[in-house]
């Protein structure tokens, strides 16, 4: 069993599942921004877990590029929030705006940056599991 793809695969299925409570049981309208992060953030769930079924390690070359790109628009997003200055470059023009916070805890933990942390750990889980397999095939 590689912990590294586990740790991978249960972070993209814990914010899927968050994601869709949020959207399905709260009620919360998903902008424009949220709807990119769930592009890359859902394939993911089913992408890794199959990885980690059939214990395939070749799988970060497809799943790294979705986690990094997640990675970078949930960075946006934050930042979208957090700097007033950036709102003028808002781009969700119709529906709900990027920048509003429906969920705010603590002063720093917003939707976001929810998905930031989990394409984060994905990221870094796919990272260790590239380093393992090259250091295994030297």
């Amino acid at each position: 069993m590689n912990k590294s793809l586990l740790l991978s695969w249960l972070a993209a299925v814990i914010a899927t599942l968050g994601s869709l409570y949020l959207s399905e049981v709260l009620h919360f309208i998903p902008c424009t921004l949220c709807w990119y992060q769930r592009i890359f953030m859902y394939p993911l769930a089913i992408i890794l877990g199959i990885a980690f079924y059939r214990n395939d390690k070749d799988i970060y070359r497809y799943t790294l590029p979705l986690s990094i790109i997640g990675m970078m628009i949930s960075g946006y997003h934050i930042l979208l929030q957090k700097v007033p200055y950036l709102q003028q470059f808002e781009m969700c023009k119709t529906g709900v705006p990027c920048s509003k916070d429906y969920l705010n805890l603590l002063g720093f933990i917003t939707i976001p940056m929810m998905a930031f942390t989990a394409f984060t750990i994905i990221t870094i889980s796919l990272a260790i599991l590239v380093r393992s397999e090259k250091h295994h095939s030297n």
